[in-house]
């Protein structure tokens, strides 16, 4: 399938999304949500990959939601359009997401990155919801996920001025995993990538849906999500292949089954 918006590649197990429309520092309309979604399902149906990344440029991820394409709806254009209703497919896709963030991650681009399984961010990474500076507030998940993962005074802060952080607070709140020179951004992600991408496929597909019920169901459902899903685990070739392998002092050959 070809794309106007976005860029897609594998590097062996790995496949990455590139965020395309430079003129517009990647701002996100209709035709970039519906391709890049279509690119996040043909990875998901690939048995090979199993970890993506989602990456913009160097002076972009995304600078937020394209405004030209918004200011002249009405509610019932949005309400019959179902805007935003396809911003959250990227929750529904099983294998790992990696956010390599540089540059600006503003509105739409904070909330996809912050819909990922982990970010890692360049130094010159700069977040933020600034939505009511333009007469809306956050609707693609902002003000849920960076109120569940900063916290309440953080997130209010943060979207009731519509402020910037850069990458160094980012990290210090725990909203990515590490930051590293913008030169640097790429290959960390895809090692980052690949060390995951190695492991069995099923394993981490049940590790990623242990930890995302942390911060959607109570503890008692997450904590019984959780022994289910390692009781499941023991009828895997992989977890016999796996433990078979450390007793033996040898690598494991997991075969994702």
């Amino acid at each position: 399938m070809s794309f106007e918006t976005i860029l897609t590649e594998t590097h062996g197990k790995v496949g990455v999304i590139r965020l395309n429309r430079p003129k517009a520092l990647n701002a996100l309309n209709g035709q970039l949500i519906t391709e890049m979604n279509a690119a996040l399902d043909g990875f998901e149906r690939d048995t090979t990959i199993g970890a993506i990344i989602l990456t913009g440029s160097d002076k972009a991820f995304a600078a937020g939601a394209d405004i030209r394409e918004m200011k002249d709806k009405t509610t019932a254009d949005v309400v019959a359009g179902k805007f935003l209703a396809d911003w959250d497919h990227i929750n529904g896709i099983r294998k790992p997401v990696i956010a390599a963030v540089a540059g600006y991650a503003l509105g739409g681009g904070f909330e996809f990155a912050l819909a990922c399984d982990t970010i890692i961010a360049a130094e010159n990474a700069k977040f933020g919801l600034p939505e009511v500076t333009i007469g809306i507030i956050p609707g693609g998940g902002g003000t849920q996920r960076l109120a569940r993962y900063a916290g309440k005074a953080k997130a209010m802060e943060m979207i009731l001025t519509g402020r910037m952080m850069d990458a160094g607070e980012a990290e210090r709140l725990g909203l990515v995993a590490r930051v590293v020179p913008v030169e640097k951004l790429f290959e960390d992600a895809l090692a980052l990538a690949e060390k995951i991408a190695a492991l069995s496929h099923p394993v981490i597909a049940a590790a990623k849906r242990a930890v995302n019920a942390a911060f959607e169901e109570p503890m008692s459902a997450g904590l019984a999500l959780e022994r289910n899903a390692i009781y499941q685990l023991f009828d895997l070739d992989d977890q016999k292949e796996g433990m078979a392998a450390f007793l033996e002092k040898r690598p494991p050959q997991f075969r994702n089954r």
